[in-house]
């Protein structure tokens, strides 16, 4: 490695950019089949109204021009195949401002569905799927070496990532600081995936052991990327062996799945001979590095070093915030996730009927695809894709205020809204629109082995409540 090119780090290099392209294309996927029922002009939160609202602050997207779900759909798909081609690598094959444009044109387009995204895209993982395609940006081509700084603008980005998350859970709930978190997150994370259930019947002294485990790699690991190799390879093997195991454990959208790819920036060819002797991790010849390409990437670098202050400054504040952007941009954020832990579960149930309210009327349940509903149904794995609806219902039963989109949800319901539907994982009226809706809310906890074997389910739950009376269809 000399003071710009990394040469042993091709094999990182395409780890980056074809895995961040990788989730891009996800998160554009995501886009097509959720934003016109989440945010179009008949949404739930419709971003027109957010523009009109919003107009003279100096948001960028290129929605402030002109919104349309038709127009929303074509920059989605655009995006999408962009990304589709970056993971084939096709654009990595010419010189090194075809990437470059390439993953500007994908920031581009999704900071600009971002920012419309409103609360269904409040989510941290999208300001760093957003630093990361950027800072891919500047990664070159297959024609030149990577370039050392942009490496390193990774690995300040994990850093931020993992000590920031260590530092909003040690300052945020006793349970992260007694050992004893994982007694209540497997059962109360958003959503639980098939595994969950057995991870929260691993023995209480494992569960202490896993806690302590995930402060040694958020708080003591990310400081030795910056090591010399092969200790940042190692600090990166740990890191993405922590993450491995999140990702096996819940349905964090793609959080865990791009941190992985992430922590690739501090790994060399060297560290992969070293784990695999047998296998060749050969490297191109790289061409001298254009004067033009370096210059742009030491203006990035300094850029970056310039608006890193604020999120330094956070790390170490008594009022740490948590994915927080500082900029409009969403570039050199603070991130950082689960600072409490929720001791039970709740959750939101919407009930519809045919029938008048009362004793005699039979309600029937809507089903989601990944929060829980009914408890004989085993959870189900959906990351990295994000379910956003099902996220902010999580949210919803903690408390959060749903005021500005959950009665225009039990609206599109006593309508039959097809697109609103088909963000459920059942219509329990097969589209004949009910006459009433109601919200209500149970609480939840896994089911005992005994309870599992005697009665196949993976949920016990109990009644807790309403949160919504029962509603009719507003006629306009």
């Amino acid at each position: 490695m000399d003071l710009f090119n990394a040469e042993g780090y091709e094999f990182a290099r395409q780890v980056l950019q074809r895995g961040i392209a990788a989730v891009y294309l996800i998160a554009f996927i995501s886009a097509v089949n959720q934003f016109p029922a989440l945010l179009g002009e008949h949404g739930l939160l419709p971003a027109p109204r957010f523009l009109a609202r919003t107009a003279g602050r100096g948001i960028p997207t290129l929605f402030r021009w002109h919104y349309s779900d038709r127009f929303l759909l074509a920059v989605a798909w655009t995006g999408a195949a962009v990304a589709a081609l970056l993971v084939a690598g096709l654009p990595q094959t010419g010189p090194p401002w075809l990437p470059m444009l390439a993953f500007l044109l994908l920031f581009g387009l999704y900071l600009s569905i971002v920012n419309i995204g409103q609360t269904f895209y409040g989510f941290g993982w999208e300001s760093l799927l957003l630093e990361a395609g950027f800072l891919a940006a500047f990664l070159g081509s297959n024609e030149v070496a990577p370039p050392v700084t942009v490496l390193f603008l990774f690995r300040w980005l994990v850093f931020r990532l993992e000590f920031g998350a260590g530092l909003i859970k040690m300052r945020g709930d006793r349970v992260w600081r007694d050992l004893t978190a994982l007694y209540y997150h497997h059962e109360t994370q958003p959503m639980p995936n098939p595994a969950s259930w057995y991870f929260h019947r691993l023995p209480k002294p494992l569960h202490k052991a896993e806690v302590l485990g995930n402060h040694f790699a958020q708080l003591v690991v990310p400081f030795f990327l910056f090591f010399p190799q092969p200790v940042a390879g190692v600090a990166a093997l740990i890191v993405i062996i922590t993450q491995l195991w999140l990702i096996l454990s819940g349905n964090f959208a793609w959080l865990n799945v791009l941190t992985v790819l992430l922590a690739f920036s501090a790994v060399a060819n060297s560290n992969l001979q070293a784990l695999l002797p047998g296998a060749a991790f050969s490297t191109p010849p790289a061409e001298a590095t254009p004067v033009w390409f370096a210059v742009v990437v030491l203006a990035v670098t300094l850029l970056m070093l310039y608006w890193a202050w604020e999120p330094l400054r956070n790390l170490f504040s008594k009022n740490q915030l948590m994915n927080a952007s500082f900029n409009r941009w969403h570039l050199s954020n603070a991130y950082g996730a689960f600072g409490s832990i929720t001791r039970s579960r709740n959750e939101v149930v919407i009930e519809g009927t045919l029938d008048e309210p009362g004793p005699d009327a039979q309600w029937r349940e809507y089903e989601f695809k990944g929060k829980p509903g009914d408890p004989g149904r085993m959870p189900r794995q959906f990351a990295p894709y994000h379910l956003r609806l099902d996220w902010l219902m999580w949210f919803l039963a903690l408390g959060a205020s749903g005021g500005s989109w959950f009665p225009v949800l039990l609206q599109k319901l006593l309508d039959g809204d097809r697109r609103t539907l088909a963000l459920l994982r059942t219509d329990p009226f097969a589209g004949t629109p009910p006459r009433w809706v109601r919200a209500r809310v149970y609480r939840y906890r896994f089911s005992t082995a005994a309870e599992r074997r005697a009665d196949g389910v993976w949920w016990v739950r109990e009644p807790a409540g309403f949160l919504i009376d029962p509603v009719r269809r507003i006629v306009p």
